[in-house]
């Protein structure tokens, strides 16, 4: 088992910036495709982005390409969301989500393990 913690989110202002973090406990995430989903009111949760093991391929949804990047710290057992340009659309609960020993996916239900997610609120 694997627990997944998120945090960095917080409320900015639309065209600034946020940084998420997804700390992993319990195991080493070093052979775990790791996922950023999102969530927003009313609405399903949805695919953000996504990277390998060893971080050398990265996918996103179109609706963040750009703007946001999805890195890790496998020494850290750490994987991060950085979030530019942010719109008020983007307002949602984030989170991370751990694959084991598995490739990069856009699927939920491929996700094994999920954190308990973070608030990202975007103000106009």
């Amino acid at each position: 088992q694997v627990q997944l913690e998120e945090s960095g989110g917080g409320l900015v202002q639309a065209g600034g910036s946020l940084s998420l973090s997804c700390a992993g406990s319990g195991r080493t995430l070093t052979y775990d495709t790791m996922g950023w989903f999102r969530q927003a009111p009313g609405k399903e949760r949805e695919f953000v982005a996504t990277i390998s093991w060893i971080g050398d391929r990265s996918y996103y949804s179109d609706f963040v390409k750009g703007r946001f990047t999805i890195s890790r710290d496998n020494a850290k057992n750490t994987v991060y969301l950085q979030m530019n340009s942010l719109k008020p659309e983007d307002t949602a609960v984030y989170y991370c989500a751990a694959r084991y020993k598995m490739g990069p996916s856009r699927s939920i239900p491929e996700y094994d393990f999920w954190g308990q997610g973070t608030q990202v609120t975007v103000s106009s």
